[in-house]
């Protein structure tokens, strides 16, 4: 028990700060961060390599992130949910031109929109600035799938923004 106390208080911040990166400032923040602990606790048999930790309890956490994105699109579409809110205001330096608020918005509001598998390797690319090998190691998909996914969100991005 003590072991996994310490392994908690070493990375609590990382996954508190990797779910806030990947869904914005949200009441389910913390949540997610302890059902991510809860999954890796849960599978630490399958850790052949202790080194590894890390890397482990980041994709458990991007697949509890889109799990719980995936089922507040469904809730939504079943209009059980009000749409999750991406808010820019809560994003926007209190200097920020009225130019670069618009820009914001407009992404903000295509990122909400992508498709949740093409939102998250948008976000760990774009916002984490993980490089795609490391996106497939996260996200447990191929090459190929991840590079597809960024492809398609890069494209709507710039389909709704323009160049």
């Amino acid at each position: 028990m003590w072991a996994k106390e310490a392994l908690f208080r070493r990375y609590a911040r990382m996954v508190n700060g990797l779910v806030y990166r990947l869904i914005g400032r949200d009441s389910e923040v913390e949540d997610l961060a302890q059902e991510s602990f809860l999954a890796v606790f849960g599978g630490l048999s399958r850790l052949k390599e202790p080194q590894a930790f890390a890397s482990f309890l980041a994709s458990t956490t991007v697949r509890t992130v889109h799990r719980m994105l995936k089922r507040r699109r469904l809730l939504a579409r079943l209009r059980l949910r009000s749409p999750e809110l991406l808010d820019p205001e809560r994003l926007l330096a209190p200097t920020a031109s009225p130019e670069d608020a618009a820009e914001l918005r407009a992404i903000l509001g295509i990122v909400r929109d992508l498709p949740v598998p093409e939102r998250l390797v948008l976000m760990l690319h774009r916002v984490e600035g993980h490089k795609i090998e490391e996106i497939v190691e996260l996200t447990g998909s191929s090459k190929a799938t991840v590079k597809r996914r960024l492809a398609r969100a890069e494209a709507r991005l710039v389909e709704r923004l323009g160049e």
